[in-house]
């Protein structure tokens, strides 16, 4: 016996209970007409992931019932069986469930075992581990169901599974992206396939939700006759899709399955971490503008690398009509960022407006005036309170566009310079979304230099002009400045931050690597006094397995000091 599996890779949106529903009947009826009698849905997908503490609100899970009652009416006629990931009452709480429905009945579900509570996962808060096993007989095939986090270890629930006769394992993820990230899934299927020698169909959400991005890439393997581990089938990344399987029950094991080519797309090609990294910053920057409603962005060009590869993102992300920067010169801005700013804009086809932050800086220095020479403190204009001012006055008139249009103030700080807290509060941190928020200093130029070569590879002029990816990075606050001047050189702060924030090492690990102690210490002194401006920081789009965010909760008042 035979039929076809489709694979649905979705984009839900947490919370839209009905707009999700739809979602899912479009996916449903397309796979009907391709000739499938099964549909597999990722983790959560009718309440999106992760829905957090919508889970806590009677009401959310009221219209919750109210929405699967009103699904499962759709599926009795539409002739296809579903299985997807929503929640079920327990015992004491709720379970993180995978339904089966058959001809729009409901035969059961499968609760997730193992609740991840690390990094960006808070699942304990509002789940209920599961305990049992259940086999779903379909079309000669024994159908066991898994729920993400219980693939990446050995042992329950894939045991007990295979144990009780399963033939395929249905395993339904909303797994987060980052650098990497589908190496590792991958290897950890084959690794559960090794074990129980069972084929996994492997169904990933898709979309950005917040600061977190899911990547899709859902896909199937099975061991070939000979016991080795092979992909058949994988989605696109960064991108809805519906592929299919043939999936034949035989008598002896492993089930048949067939990729089913029935779709002209295929993305099948690893790509280069430049090429990952940016389609999951267009997609976490499209998600969070279009699902919160904007018509559009706003953002300061200064003719430095950091706007530059913000605003090149914006524009390929949401087309060009809908990104409107500002150039906000002071005395100190040079003539070389003006041009530059201007010349990207005039390539990128975004708007472009400027406006001289000069005569509004002068009235501050001279409604200031007064009050520090009461005090007899420094006068405005010789110390980082004048410097500070600047970015303070761009961010008002930046955010008086955005109120003005309705559009989402974008900031362009890197990871960095939030690091070190060489940002002003209140001023470039200042906005609604941070697209390099997770991205250190040589990643920014990574992406600025690959988009450039895209560009070419397409016939096209380079978007960043080739000055802007060799000037030494500067604010421009005060004359002759340079980031140099406050920070050790990109390469060295980056290879102190990605060790000290990303991989949590000791002074003493980063010193024994070559960095130098000194440098070392000022750096890690900055880090961690600057906490409280990244709380206050707009969220951003997560790309490594230690964000700023979700991933790293350190308190603001801390009295433990690792130097």
């Amino acid at each position: 016996m035979e039929f076809i599996l489709a694979i649905a890779q979705v984009n839900p949106h947490v919370g839209a209970l009905q707009e999700n529903m739809r979602m899912m009947l479009r996916q449903i009826r397309a796979a009907q007409a391709a000739g499938a009698a099964l549909v597999v849905f990722p983790e959560l997908v009718l309440t999106g992931y992760p829905p957090e503490d919508l889970l806590l609100k009677p009401l959310f899970l009221q219209r919750l019932a109210e929405v699967e009652q009103q699904l499962h009416r759709e599926l009795a006629t539409s002739g296809v069986d579903v299985i997807y990931g929503t929640v079920r009452h327990g015992g004491e709480g709720l379970f993180n469930a995978g339904v089966f429905v058959w001809a729009g009945q409901e035969v059961g579900y499968a609760a997730k075992w193992r609740l991840p509570n690390y990094s960006v996962f808070d699942e304990q808060r509002y789940f209920v581990a599961g305990d049992r096993v259940q086999i779903f007989p379909y079309r000669g095939v024994m159908l066991g169901i898994t729920i993400c986090e219980d693939m990446w270890h050995t042992g329950e629930p894939l045991a007990s599974l295979a144990a009780q006769g399963a033939s395929l394992i249905i395993n339904l993820n909303a797994s987060p992206y980052h650098v990497g990230k589908q190496q590792e899934r991958e290897e950890i299927i084959r690794q559960r396939i090794a074990e129980h020698g069972l084929p996994v169909v492997y169904v990933n959400q898709v979309g950005g939700q917040d600061e977190l991005v899911f990547d899709g890439g859902s896909f199937v393997m099975s061991q070939d006759e000979h016991g080795a581990v092979q992909r058949i089938v994988r989605c696109q990344f960064c991108a809805e899709d519906l592929r299919f399987v043939r999936v034949g029950a035989r008598m002896e094991a492993p089930i048949l399955l067939q990729a089913l080519a029935l779709e002209a797309k295929e993305a099948e090609s690893e790509g280069t971490v430049e090429e990952e990294v940016y389609q999951a910053l267009c997609l976490g920057l499209r998600d969070y503008v279009g699902k919160n409603g904007f018509s559009g962005v706003v953002l300061g060009l200064s003719g430095g690398i950091d706007s530059a590869l913000t605003a090149v993102i914006c524009a390929d992300t949401l087309g060009a009509e809908r990104v409107e920067a500002l150039m906000m010169p002071s005395r100190f801005t040079s003539v070389d960022s003006l041009e530059d700013a201007a010349e990207e804009a005039a390539i990128l086809g975004i708007r472009l407006s400027e406006i001289s932050i000069d005569p509004l800086f002068a009235q501050f220095r001279q409604q200031l005036a007064p009050l520090w020479q009461q005090e007899g403190e420094t006068a405005v204009g010789e110390d980082v309170t004048d410097e500070n001012i600047q970015p303070r006055i761009r961010a008002t008139l930046l955010m008086a566009v955005a109120n003005k249009r309705s559009k989402l103030l974008i900031t362009t700080g890197n990871k960095s310079e939030m690091s070190v807290g060489y940002a002003t509060l209140y001023g470039d941190m200042a906005g609604g979304f941070s697209v390099l928020k997770d991205l250190l200093k040589d990643m920014v130029y990574r992406l600025a230099a690959a988009r450039n070569r895209w560009a070419v590879a397409r016939g096209q002029r380079p978007p960043i002009p080739e000055r802007v990816m060799h000037k030494p990075p500067t604010a421009e606050l005060r004359p002759n400045q340079k980031d140099s001047d406050s920070l050790p050189p990109y390469p060295i702060l980056d290879a102190i931050l990605e060790r000290y924030v990303e991989q949590e090492q000791s002074p003493e690990q980063i010193v024994a690597a070559g960095l130098d102690a000194e440098t070392v210490r000022q750096v890690i002194v900055r880090v961690d006094r600057n906490e409280y401006k990244r709380r206050q920081a707009p969220p951003g789009v997560r790309i490594t397995r230690r964000a700023f965010g979700k991933d790293r909760r350190y308190p603001l008042t801390n009295g433990f000091s690792v130097r």
